[in-house]
């Protein structure tokens, strides 16, 4: 029964990722990158240590995802971004050697502020890119 509810949730996600914008493509990332963490903090709340490394490698992955896609020109977000990303990737690693639930809060809380950031975002601008002239 778990086998088939995860393959219901896969094929979920990937049609959900087929229909969507770049924008909310960006928000799922921030999502799945914060419910990441929180199955991480889980994890170590009860001494599974596999599943620690496997959900915060995850989240790591995501956020390398997310910060891959920074465009970086003459002015500062690009590298306001690209540094808080760095100290998430970090708080991450740190996370991990330590099994510090502490810096998860910390990390998710950046997460979700940059978020929240990007949900703000109204719908007329989603078509805006980097690209556009």
């Amino acid at each position: 029964m778990r086998g088939s509810l995860q393959s219901y949730r896969q094929v979920s996600v990937n049609s959900q990722i087929t229909e969507a914008s770049p924008h909310k493509i960006t928000q799922m990332l921030f999502a799945g990158a914060l419910e990441r963490i929180a199955q991480s903090r889980y994890a170590i709340e009860n001494n599974d240590i596999a599943a620690k490394g496997l959900c915060i490698g995850k989240a790591i992955d995501i956020v390398e995802g997310l910060r891959s896609c920074l465009v970086m020109d003459d002015d500062d977000l690009g590298q306001n971004l690209d540094a808080l990303y760095d100290f998430v990737i970090n708080g991450l690693i740190q996370a991990n050697l330590s099994s510090d639930t502490k810096m998860l809060n910390d990390v998710s809380d950046v997460l979700r502020t940059l978020k929240e950031g990007w949900d703000e975002i109204p719908e007329e601008m989603h078509h805006i890119t980097a690209h556009a002239s």
